[in-house]
């Protein structure tokens, strides 16, 4: 199977197509889970989709370098984005614009009742454009500089719960719980590598909504009540900084990396208006408001993400890649108009392993060689405590597919990027709900030089 070539014209039409369909599927992206009624909602994977493959390593990887000649191929030299290292962008040799998105599949029991309910979303999952500035100068040093700017959600909140009970001597009760929102990030970032020593920053803005309401009603066969409804509306927003480090050593038969980030915690300004009204329900389920007891508008307060700490390491040879990432993040800290929720610092541990059949001098006619294979697992506690600590973990596959041919030292290639995540939150023993999760997540990395100086023969 020969690949076909892509001219550049080719890439910037796809690059237009993509940047559409991205923004419009992010505006409409939606969720739905009963736990994203806790903290800042469900939290989006921050990898991209080749680092989500190996369990979400991410800490210690960096993309090849062509200056690694000795260690690996140069078909192995297919560039993506790291999303949360910053560092990492000190290695880009192309334009590398990276697009992923995911279809979520999650099935809800609870611990004590057979009973259980399916729900399936797709999502744009993040874009991310990312390319080389280093000078010539600066290259022939062994050195180089890249920067990269993108915007992907970083929770979502979409719930509604409805219970019903019996008041000793009244009515039955109906309670609804409805929430929506979540927490995106527009981002620059920009990383420098000094030989085998690489450092790196991201800042940009976070932004979000979270609206939530809960309304009551009284049951009874011959007595009409009204309805209630008690209704928060937030809109928050402030900067963000991160920072990573990466140092590369070379060994005999490989390279190993070492790597660590940080996302520090941002206090975000909020402005929420607060409602509290009767209600009637109109014959197509439309709200119609009987009288407004109270209504407290643009009050000021701020929202508390806490900062999440990781460290790990990659060891990288012409075949075969593998790592191994700790996390932590202070969730306790978290404050919502300086209250607390049902949220825990948090650990995660991760593992994962890529390999790449292709050598040196593999023809292209062996297609499924240059196709890389993934494999990973995660482990820790969920983020959000309700009766019992709550595991959350997985594990995860993938695979790069090549779409274009492999110029060599040139890098103007596409590469299909795939991942799959089989997990859970949650156990017989958590005395909660039990979620079982599926993520399919497909991505495209397109490689180009659009905006480096050629040379001509």
């Amino acid at each position: 199977m020969h690949l076909a070539k892509l001219t550049t014209a080719t890439y910037k039409r796809i690059f237009g197509l993509l940047l559409a369909f991205s923004i419009f599927s992010l505006a409409s992206a939606q969720e739905n889970s009963p736990y994203s009624r806790y903290g800042i909602g469900d939290l989006v994977p921050n990898q991209n989709i080749v680092n989500r493959g190996m369990g979400g390593i991410a800490a210690g990887y960096t993309n090849p370098n062509i200056g690694d000649q000795k260690y690996i191929t140069p078909a192995f030299l297919f560039q993506s984005i790291n999303l949360v290292n910053p560092a990492s962008l000190g290695g880009l040799n192309n334009t590398v614009f990276d697009i992923g998105g995911e279809v979520d599949i999650r099935t809800l029991r609870s611990t004590s009742s057979p009973a259980k309910y399916t729900a399936t979303n797709t999502v744009i999952s993040y874009l991310q454009l990312g390319f080389p500035i280093a000078s010539e100068k600066m290259r022939k040093k062994g050195n180089s500089w890249g920067v990269s700017f993108g915007l992907r959600p970083i929770s979502r909140i979409n719930y509604k719960i409805e219970k019903n009970e019996r008041l000793a001597g009244i009515d039955t009760l109906n309670t609804i719980y409805e929430g929506s929102g979540g927490l995106n990030q527009v981002n620059i970032g920009t990383g420098i590598k000094l030989k085998n020593f690489s450092f790196g920053i991201n800042t940009g803005y976070s932004f979000g909504t979270k609206d939530y309401s809960t309304k009551l009603s009284f049951m009874n066969d011959s007595v009409i009540y009204y309805r209630s409804n008690t209704e928060a509306k937030s809109r928050f927003g402030g900067f963000f900084l991160n920072a990573g480090l990466l140092y590369s050593i070379k060994l005999k038969n490989g390279i190993l990396n070492l790597g660590a980030y940080g996302n520090l915690q941002q206090s975000l300004r909020a402005k929420k208006d607060n409602i509290d009204e009767t209600i009637a329900y109109d014959g197509n389920g439309g709200i119609i408001t009987i009288d407004t007891v109270s209504y407290n508008k643009e009050v000021s307060g701020t929202v508390k993400i806490p900062g999440t700490y990781s460290a790990g390491f990659t060891y990288t040879n012409s075949n075969w890649l593998f790592g191994v990432d700790f996390e932590t993040s202070n969730w306790k800290a978290y404050r919502y108009y300086g209250q607390e929720d049902a949220v825990q610092n948090t650990w995660l541990i991760r593992a994962g392993v890529q390999y790449y059949p292709a050598k040196e001098n593999t023809p292209a006619s062996k297609y499924w060689r240059f196709v890389k294979y993934r494999a990973g697992v995660y482990y820790g506690p969920d983020y959000i405590k309700l009766t019992k600590n709550r595991p959350a973990y997985a594990v995860t596959a993938g695979a790069s597919f090549p779409l274009t041919s492999l110029q060599r030292l040139r890098g103007e290639y596409v590469v299909l990027n795939t991942g799959f995540e089989f997990g859970a939150r949650g156990n017989k023993q958590s005395l909660s709900v039990r979620e079982n999760f599926t993520r399919i997540n497909i991505g495209i990395s397109m490689n180009a030089r659009w905006f480096q100086k050629r040379s001509y023969d």
